[in-house]
């Protein structure tokens, strides 16, 4: 259930009051499947989303990204609401299979010819772009051949990578390889929640995990070939993990939930190995793991992305054999998905990988709130100031890490504005702008008018 904001918590003056260090970069993200719509305009290819849109049932109220935020057609009111809002950085993603139809091959003129337009139409307007080349949507060709269980599908996406680097590298100095690993691989081939749509538990977890960090390794060089300069990095989704009780059952359940959410990727990227503890509990669960791909994944980068929206209180239970663990909600506020409001949480993501593994530099690339759907008021505005005190409490965390010495140097908000967001559809908009369904037209939320102000006034 949605907590209500206390009315007197004091929004405004605490949003005066961040201050965060110079330079800082102030922006918000979207993802090319959850906005861009046109999903078959000018030769684009179909992707895994596509498909599993059409699965009955698997999405909440049976939508999907065909038409979205038409971002395609409406490029340039996304950039209007970015000046608007006074955010001068945009991380968006490519769509592979808009690029490229079928994941091999040449890629589609008309594709880039997009993605060509939107950059240099953020430049001229002033806004940074911070590129992500993979955020979940897959072309179907390729799942057909195997998708991320098969290591073939790490080549493409390198050569995927270095043709979007090569044509867009000119102007696009940050580059992101793959977006939160961790909820495409377990969400998409565990579970079974997402696309690809697949249930195969913690084999199939490991599996696409293993070969999305390959790909992702294989990547990382041919971009700084094709784009000279570039800063490169990967986003992943951390959770801080505490256990339930102090039982020794439940804190061993902490530490191998911990293992698979946190310590597999970082791990693999940041020391050139997976976790002991977790290969041995997963020895017969193991995707093939060659000598070399150690260090082929631990290619050193320029930054780590961090998406963070709660922590994770864990105990025994029976999700995921031989993960063996049960996810608790403690009393507290919560959001529309039903994840526990906790701004330390941002914090402690920066601290954890701050002292564990030390990154150059650290984003917060995804951060945000989920609210039900959200009717314009008789102004024509929304006033989501639940979203708004979200967003200023999980500032106030960032910038008590930046004072600490953490080399945190951005925050994007979770999401420009209200978009199709994968499983739940259109049930649970994170947008700090107000998307119009039936005329597509974009307004600035409260939220989106107080991150604008923080960003004028810290940056």
């Amino acid at each position: 259930m949605l907590n209500t904001v206390d009315p007197v918590w004091p929004l405004e003056e605490r949003a005066a009051a961040l201050r965060l260090p110079e330079g800082f970069v102030f922006g918000a993200a979207t993802a090319a499947y959850q906005i861009e719509g046109a999903v078959r305009a000018d030769g684009k290819g179909e992707s895994i989303w596509d498909r599993f849109t059409r699965r009955p049932g698997a999405i909440v109220d049976g939508t999907s990204g065909e038409v979205a935020c038409d971002s395609y057609n409406r490029w340039q009111d996304d950039i209007v609401l970015l000046r608007e809002m006074g955010l001068r950085a945009y991380r968006f993603s490519i769509g592979w299979p808009r690029v490229q139809p079928g994941g091999t091959g040449a890629l589609s003129a008309a594709g880039l010819a997009y993605y060509d337009r939107l950059v240099d139409g953020l430049l001229e307007a002033g806004v940074t772009p911070y590129a992500t080349l993979y955020h979940w949507d897959l072309p179907q060709e390729l799942q057909d051949a195997g998708g991320w269980y098969s290591r073939d599908t790490a080549h493409r996406f390198a050569d995927y990578a270095e043709g979007v680097a090569a044509t867009l590298g000119d102007r696009v100095r940050h580059w992101t390889t793959l977006n939160e690993p961790w909820t495409f691989c377990w969400f998409g081939h565990a579970l079974g929640e997402d696309a690809p749509g697949l249930s195969d538990g913690v084999r199939g977890g490991l599996a696409a995990s293993h070969h999305a960090l390959l790909a992702h390794g294989l990547a990382v060089p041919r971009i700084r070939a094709a784009a000279p300069g570039a800063e490169v990095g990967i986003v992943l989704d951390l959770n801080v993990v505490s256990a339930a009780t102090e039982a020794e059952e439940d804190r061993a359940a902490a530490t191998r939930f911990e293992g698979v959410q946190n310590r597999w990727y970082l791990d693999a990227v940041f020391k050139g190995s997976y976790p002991a503890d977790i290969l041995e509990l997963c020895a017969d669960l193991l995707p093939e793991i060659r000598p070399e791909d150690n260090a082929q994944i631990a290619q050193p980068i320029d930054y780590l992305g961090v998406n963070i929206y709660r922590r994770s209180v864990i105990g025994a239970g029976g999700d995921l054999p031989p993960l063996n663990f049960a996810r608790v909600n403690p009393p507290g506020r919560y959001t529309a998905t039903g994840w526990e409001i906790w701004p330390p949480c941002i914090r402690d993501a920066l601290d954890f990988a701050h002292r564990n593994y030390a990154p150059k530099a650290l984003f917060i690339t995804e951060n945000g709130m989920a609210t039900p759907p959200e009717p314009l008021g008789p102004d024509g505005r929304v006033e989501d100031r639940e979203r708004a005190r979200y967003l200023v409490e999980h500032l106030e965390q960032v910038a008590e890490a930046a004072r600490s010495g953490i080399p945190v140097e951005g925050y994007f908000a979770w999401t420009l504005m209200d978009n199709f967001e994968w499983a739940s559809g259109y049930t649970v908009p994170f947008g700090i702008a107000h998307v119009d369904p039936a005329t597509q037209e974009r307004r600035p939320k409260l939220s989106g008018e107080v991150l604008g102000r923080i960003a004028r006034a810290g940056a």
